[in-house]
């Protein structure tokens, strides 16, 4: 039996009739890269689910395993003036999800979902699924449509 957490995810997935498969990486997927070579996918697959609060609001940004948040280029996409980063309690009640665990839905208090562009050149992406331990991988597209996000350049490299 998964976690709660994981059963949300799955759940999600499930009702919303899309091809995703929720998996178990008893070794962990605590980093991008580790869970880049866990899923055996390039990094630029790998989907960083990250909070930032922007003008007082929570906002998730997807962001590729192989790039770094741009702050300033999440600020303008949420239309907000300044983002920081959430901190771990503020991760918690955004998302419903640990910090290390988030998934990109279902959200909580998330006010704007925005998502890299560069994910829609991939056929299949892996997300957190509810725990450091479980992946989904899912069509980019049906990402996009279930987490209700809009494209942007969100990133910097680095």
């Amino acid at each position: 039996m998964w976690p709660e957490s994981v059963q949300r995810v799955s759940s999600f997935l499930g009702e919303a009739g899309v091809d995703a498969r929720v998996q178990e990486f008893p070794g962990g997927t605590p980093t991008a890269d580790a869970a880049a070579r866990a899923v055996g996918c390039a990094l630029a697959q790998i989907v960083k689910s990250l909070v930032f609060v922007c003008d007082g609001v929570y906002v998730l940004a997807l962001v590729p395993g192989d790039e770094r948040a741009d702050e300033a280029k999440v600020a303008a996409a949420a239309g907000a003036r300044r983002a920081r980063v959430a901190r771990a309690p503020e991760v918690e009640n955004a998302t419903g999800f640990a910090p290390g665990a988030v998934a990109p839905f279902p959200q909580r208090a998330v006010a704007r979902t925005v998502m890299d562009r560069t994910f829609l050149q991939h056929a299949v992406v892996w997300i957190g699924a509810g725990s450091p331990a479980h992946m989904a991988a899912i069509a980019p597209a049906d990402l996009q449509r279930l987490a209700n996000a809009r494209l942007f350049d969100l990133t910097t490299r680095g």
